[in-house]
């Protein structure tokens, strides 16, 4: 009997420094300084605060950590939002084209994802195409909220975007949405990391909100979508959506029921939410096979090692097993068989061929 694998279906790596393109940095758009100490975009600077960021170091973390696969996502800051459209396409490319040579060149520890831009949506179904056609790669990652040619911030999940669900529903694609740019989108000062502990959460209950309203786990059957950060917000309003749907009928006429899309096997949420009581509403309302584990690695809002928040890899669901929140199978296939599922569907050779992969090492 195969042992039971350690999937963390959330991770994040940046480029090293030289990886970069000149490019890039000429125009502010993203780089990291030559002492791997900081990533860095035009008025903005964050610190790079684990090793584990890059790709030989992050390798070695999941050695340590006993973590035996990852999905990687793309970088936050790479969304393209209120770039011009050619350098927009451009760094977008770069972001996909260096997930898939690591996808390529290390298939038994990664699983990449490719990111578009839902503001130009005759550009973005061409690198749908090509990152799956041409890369071989099923994970698409989206941000919660985009920057239209306008200057307009729309939920992903607009009615002019399903062009990229169909396409996405052909391909049969995995589908992260992740929350960033909450500092651009609402007029408040960006002080105490206000945008990163409240408002991302709300970003994601809002992209749940209208992905749910529009009926898209119905409507598009062959995706999959897993909201980051356990889509926080979405678990804890679900109350007030349904009797704001009951109470005023008037605002959503032609829209779904909050209540259809609860426990939906196509919606999918990580268990990055820090704490087991969140863990445990999640999984009360949406059922244990709805939960991925994601670490949200290297970030400080990730789980990592680390005293001052007396945390380390996989430490939630730990407690979760410890608290009787869930069973040895659940815990086992929050792990494992749940992202599986959630990246590959019902494609059972395309899960034992990453099984294998991943065995066989």
């Amino acid at each position: 009997m195969k042992r039971k694998l350690r999937i963390n279906g959330h991770s994040h790596l940046l480029p090293y420094p030289e990886e970069i393109p000149d490019f890039m940095k000429e125009k502010e758009i993203f780089w990291v300084d030559d002492e791997r100490k900081h990533m860095l975009q035009k008025g903005w600077k964050r610190p790079v605060t684990d090793s584990s960021f890059f790709l030989d170091e992050k390798l070695e973390w999941m050695e340590r950590n006993n973590l035996d696969h990852a999905v990687v996502l793309n970088l936050s800051q790479l969304y393209g939002n209120g770039l011009r459209l050619q350098d927009m396409k451009k760094a977008l490319r770069f972001q996909n084209d260096f997930n898939a040579k690591i996808q390529h060149d290390h298939p038994s520890k990664f699983t990449c994802g490719f990111v578009v831009h839902p503001g130009f949506i005759h550009g973005a179904l061409w690198e749908i195409e090509r990152c799956v056609n041409e890369l071989n790669m099923k994970v698409l990652c989206l941000p919660t909220h985009f920057m239209d040619s306008i200057g307009q911030w729309r939920s992903v999940f607009d009615k002019e975007n399903d062009a990229i669900f169909e396409m996405a529903n052909k391909y049969k694609l995995a589908i992260e949405i992740h929350p960033y740019d909450g500092d651009k989108m609402i007029n408040l000062e960006n002080s105490s990391w206000r945008f990163h502990l409240i408002w991302m959460l709300a970003q994601c209950g809002d992209a749940y909100h209208f992905y749910t309203l529009n009926g898209m786990q119905e409507r598009f059957p062959n995706i999959r979508t897993c909201f980051a950060h356990g889509g926080q917000l979405a678990q804890m309003n679900l109350g007030r959506r349904i009797q704001g749907f009951d109470g005023r009928p008037d605002l959503f006429k032609g829209k779904h029921h909050p209540r259809k899309a609860v426990g939906h096997p196509n919606i999918y949420f990580d268990t990055l939410v820090h704490d087991t009581d969140s863990l445990k509403l999640m999984i009360d309302r949406q059922g244990s096979n709805q939960v991925i584990m994601g670490l949200d690695d290297p970030y400080p809002l990730g789980e990592m090692e680390s005293d001052a928040q007396s945390s380390y890899p996989g430490k939630l669901l730990d407690l979760a097993i410890d608290r009787n929140i869930i069973d040895k199978k659940q815990y086992e296939d929050i792990w494992e068989d749940n992202v599986l599922r959630w990246l590959f569907g019902d494609d059972n050779n395309a899960k034992k061929d990453l099984i294998s992969k991943i065995l066989n090492n």
